[in-house]
């Protein structure tokens, strides 16, 4: 099953709700940056949350979570948008923990709780939105319901989870992000609560095999929840060696003279994906005379 999310409305248009099956897209991540255990369910949770949240927005627009919470992981940058397309990294990828008291993964440890979770929207404006608000407990999942509460203003739960596999590849990730539209009612707001309370970790679900669409049935409820949308879910990087050129080109013919004559070519490397491009001294001659 190719990963996917779906978008959804329950409990007759009160509730909004997303969820998204994730593993292959994490687990691309995993590969091109060698995540260890921990690492990649950070990076895994904060991707997972990522591409739910871009879907929520139109056309060309996007939108970057950053998470800096002090902790030996560094900083996590995830850049997701409307297609359903992301791309993330964290800064030490080999960070990796035993198992916290609950046998989980300690994400906490690893992210820190001394920091913010920031994200930034850009809705093809002149200014963009930016939001911020204090980590509070490091899991990531309660991190980002804190933010929309808190930064959006809209009541929220998100689950988000990553299942590693022994050789470190990844098992199952997705998540989920309910939200709680103006007027729902009381006994609407207290069944959600306790449906959540109850059911088991979003990874567990995933493991299970269950879809995007059953996983809101288990936390919504069997015919609460009314499909509306089903997008693919995908890694994607927007690097290219085109981009890297432009990039050059902008340091101007001084920069460029001296890379050619100091080193003969130019290297870069994407820090979202990890692919490395590689000019050669007749690249940059070409650079240098676009550059004049």
């Amino acid at each position: 099953m190719m990963d996917y999310l779906v978008k959804a409305l329950a409990f007759d248009n009160k509730v909004r709700a997303y969820a998204a099956k994730t593993t292959d897209t994490v687990g691309e991540a995993q590969k091109r940056h060698q995540t260890w255990p921990t690492a990649s369910a950070a990076l895994g949770r904060s991707m997972t949350a990522g591409v739910i949240l871009g879907s929520m927005l139109k056309g060309d627009a996007k939108l970057t979570v950053k998470v800096e919470g002090g902790g030996p992981i560094g900083a996590i940058l995830v850049d997701s948008n409307a297609k359903g397309e992301v791309r993330g990294y964290v800064t030490n990828p080999q960070t990796h923990f035993d198992l916290n008291d609950k046998g989980k993964l300690d994400v906490a440890r690893a992210v820190g709780t001394d920091g913010n979770l920031t994200i930034v929207k850009d809705i093809g404006m002149k200014d963009h939105f930016s939001g911020q608000v204090p980590i509070v407990s490091g899991e990531l999942g309660e991190d980002f319901t804190y933010y929309l509460v808190t930064s959006e203003q809209v009541p929220s739960s998100v689950g988000v989870g990553v299942l590693v596999n022994p050789d470190n590849t990844i098992l199952a990730a997705g998540g989920f992000i309910i939200q709680l539209l103006p007027g729902t009612d009381d006994e609407t707001i207290a069944t959600i609560e306790e449906r959540l309370n109850t059911i088991e970790p979003i990874s567990k679900l995933i493991q299970r095999g269950l879809s995007p669409e059953e996983i809101l049935n288990e936390v919504l409820g069997e015919g609460n929840v009314r499909i509306l949308e089903k997008q693919p879910v995908a890694f994607k990087c927007q690097c290219s060696k085109e981009r890297i050129e432009n990039a050059i080109i902008s340091l101007g013919k001084g920069e460029i003279q001296a890379m050619i004559e100091e080193e003969g070519q130019a290297e870069a490397q994407c820090h979202f994906c990890n692919e490395q491009y590689v000019l050669s001294r007749e690249d940059l001659e070409n650079l240098l005379q676009e550059a004049k």
